[in-house]
C-alpha cells in the first residue's frame, strides 16, 4: 500500500480551512502533550506530540524532518523505556517559525483500521 505524502503551507499562508474534511483511517484521535523522539542512525529530533491515535501521531519538533523518511518514534520522558521505538513514516509535514509540525504514520499496525463506512464491531 503507498502512503501519500504531503508538505503543507504554514497556517498563515494557508488561509481558511475547508470544515468537516476528516479521514477518518487511524481511529478516535487523543489529544495529547508527551514527549517524542524520532530517531533515524545517530540522528535524533525532538518535540512535543499534539494528538495520538492507533494509526499514528501530530507533532510540534524542534528538529528537522524529512518528508517520506522513516524513523523509530519513542513516546514518553527520555531514558523511562529501552524500548527502540515504534517503526514510523513521515506522511505530511507543516513548517512553521519555530520549528515543523508533522504527522507520523505508524509502520506496525497489524490490521488495517475501519474507513468510515465500515461496519463497527459489536
Amino acid at each position: 500500500m503507498d502512503a501519500t505524502l504531503s508538505r503543507r503551507r504554514s497556517c498563515s499562508e494557508q488561509g481558511t480551512k475547508k470544515a468537516g474534511l476528516r479521514r477518518n483511517t487511524g481511529g478516535s484521535r487523543h489529544e495529547a502533550s508527551e514527549r517524542i523522539r524520532l530517531r533515524s542512525g545517530d540522528y535524533c529530533a525532538s518535540g512535543w506530540t499534539l494528538n495520538l491515535s492507533r494509526g499514528g501521531v501530530r507533532a510540534v519538533l524542534e528538529d528537522p524532518v524529512e518528508l517520506g523518511v522513516e524513523y523509530a518514534v519513542t513516546i514518553g520522558p527520555e531514558g523511562e523505556s529501552p524500548d527502540p521505538g515504534r517503526p514510523g513514516r513521515v506522511v505530511w509535514l507543516q513548517d512553521e517559525h519555530d520549528g515543523q509540525i508533522a504527522g507520523i504514520q505508524f509502520l506496525d499496525q497489524t490490521e488495517a483500521p475501519p474507513g468510515p463506512g465500515d461496519p463497527r464491531p459489536d
